[in-house]
């Protein structure tokens, strides 16, 4: 069906809803850190909320018997609204659109940010707002998740679907970003073994525990020097062509450290959002990386009074 027939269609569903629910959700920039824990062999990561969202919005209408999603490819956030529904036994069907500016296949927790958008759009619907854990437990029955169901900085296990940590919340940040182009598709390689040997793993767990005092203490320099460790040890799961281009860019302009996009495409310098010589040093990393294949983006990240509902 090509693009004009679907927009006929949605809105020819569209007039025949009722209520509206709407619902957004932060994407991340990567993680702040991601790895391995001893002893329990868990994977985890640490969130790096975004000022960038994805959004939903959801109509419920007794006209159908089943969800119609557009995009039509965001099947997995089809499936989640029709779950809620017969969770709370609610009749009839829905039309789910989804939207935003989160690209996927960067690392950027597109499709998470896209489920916990569309739960709580479904939510809003109905007029029964969902709790964080409640979008966790359900999103536990689709698919990895990044963790994006809870505001600020958090340690999640992504694979489990499950809180480890709340940590706190770090200032605006800027990051400048090369992005080597491509896709990665996150459910396969959630799925690759980890080559992390056990002093590796140790490592994770005393990197876990500086980044936690770090955030709480804002500590940005701490936090950077957590960042690049991350980005370094990543190195033995997906190695980045252009990592010592963008390290020796970080010392040039004094960033704080690198951040990566663990399981996307995307490899970040972080700077402090109120650098009055910011802009010259976007700039510089922009200018230095034009003979690199792929873009550069910048991006910032969410502060405390920018976290609440999720954007």
């Amino acid at each position: 069906m090509g693009e004009g027939a679907c927009t006929a269609d949605r809105d020819a569903l569209l007039a025949a809803t009722g209520r509206l629910g709407v619902g957004t959700a932060f994407g991340t920039f990567g993680e702040l850190l991601q790895g391995v824990l001893p002893d329990t062999d868990r994977d985890f990561l640490v969130t790096f909320p975004m000022a960038q969202w994805a959004t939903a919005t959801f109509w419920p209408t007794n006209e159908l018997d089943h969800i119609r999603v557009f995009p039509q490819h965001k099947r997995k956030s089809a499936r989640l609204a029709a779950t809620i529904m017969e969770l709370f036994g609610l009749s009839g069907g829905g039309v789910l659109e989804l939207g935003g500016e989160l690209a996927e296949g960067k690392g950027f927790a597109s499709s998470s940010a896209d489920l916990v958008a569309t739960a709580r759009a479904v939510g809003d619907a109905f007029g029964m707002p969902l709790s964080e854990r409640t979008i966790e437990s359900l999103l536990r029955q689709i698919e990895p998740s990044d963790g994006v169901m809870y505001d600020g900085v958090v340690a999640f296990y992504h694979r489990e679907v499950r809180l480890r940590e709340r940590i706190g919340v770090l200032p605006p940040l800027t990051v400048v970003a090369h992005d080597e182009g491509g896709a990665v598709d996150t459910i396969r390689f959630n799925r690759i073994p980890k080559p992390f040997d056990d002093a590796d793993k140790q490592e994770y767990a005393r990197l876990l525990a500086a980044l936690t005092a770090a955030v709480r203490a804002g500590d940005l320099p701490a936090v950077g020097r957590v960042t690049t460790r991350s980005a370094v040890l990543n190195g033995k799961l997906r190695p980045r062509r252009h990592f010592d281009v963008l390290h020796r860019l970080c010392r040039e302009v004094d960033g704080y450290g690198l951040v990566i996009a663990h399981s996307g495409t995307a490899l970040g310098v972080l700077l402090a959002e109120d650098d009055p010589e910011r802009a010259a040093k976007i700039d510089h990393v922009r200018a230095a990386c034009v003979a690199l294949p792929g873009q550069v983006t910048v991006h910032r990240s969410l502060g405390a009074d920018e976290l609440s509902g999720g954007g």
